[in-house]
């Protein structure tokens, strides 16, 4: 049986994704904020240890939407500690135990807002385009040992994460998109588990779900 972690399963996406794997093939944990708090070193590091991991998911995530001039220092720290130092830790505790079995999967959820950063969302964008290089680095550097990296920008979705949105700004989101609609967080764990089940040979690769091209 395969073993698959999902970190921040209880939002949206997460949630999705847990629906996706379900099935014999696969063991799923799907650690409560209590259970392992990506921003916290010593939370992972007990949380990863003596686990033995075929498949992780990043996708903890927050927001703190605001200009770099009115940004405090404390918010910019709690983003980057989530979106982006987070996930690096699971992965390099995730990585010991998947070099051993000689194979494994880490997979990044970024954002749209890495490469098209939106007006507001400096600390966002900054923390989501670092998983990028960081996918670029970890699958060389981890491709001999039969390990795959991937990330993904899932495209915007309904979630809690952006229910606080106004009409206004969900309608100025959805004009990019060429295809005039929003993915869903449904059709992206789909594409996770085709992902992980039917392109074993990916790996370093960014894929862009939703249908804005600029």
């Amino acid at each position: 049986m395969n073993q698959l972690v999902i970190t921040g399963a209880s939002g949206g996406l997460g949630c999705a994704i847990v629906k996706a794997f379900a099935g014999p093939d696969w063991k799923i944990d799907a650690p409560t904020h209590d259970e392992l708090d990506v921003s916290n070193p010593d939370s992972v590091s007990t949380y990863f240890d003596q686990r033995p991991v075929d498949l992780l998911i990043c996708a903890a995530g927050i927001i703190r939407d605001v200009s770099l001039a009115h940004l405090s220092e404390s918010a910019w720290d709690e983003v980057c500690a989530v979106n982006y130092s987070g996930a690096a830790a699971a992965a390099r505790a995730a990585l010991p135990s998947m070099r051993a079995q000689g194979r494994g999967h880490v997979i990044f959820i970024s954002s749209q807002s890495a490469i098209h950063p939106p007006a507001g969302q400096v600390a966002y964008a900054t923390a989501k385009a670092a998983l990028l290089g960081l996918t670029k680095s970890l699958a060389l550097r981890n491709g001999a040992n039969g390990i795959r990296v991937n990330v993904i920008l899932p495209g915007f979705l309904r979630t809690a994460m952006t229910e606080g949105l106004s009409q206004e700004r969900r309608a100025q989101i959805l004009a990019d998109h060429s295809l005039g609609e929003f993915n869903t967080p449904e059709r992206v764990a789909k594409f996770i588990r085709h992902l992980q089940t039917e392109l074993p040979h990916t790996s370093g690769q960014l894929f862009q779900l939703d249908s804005r091209i600029g």
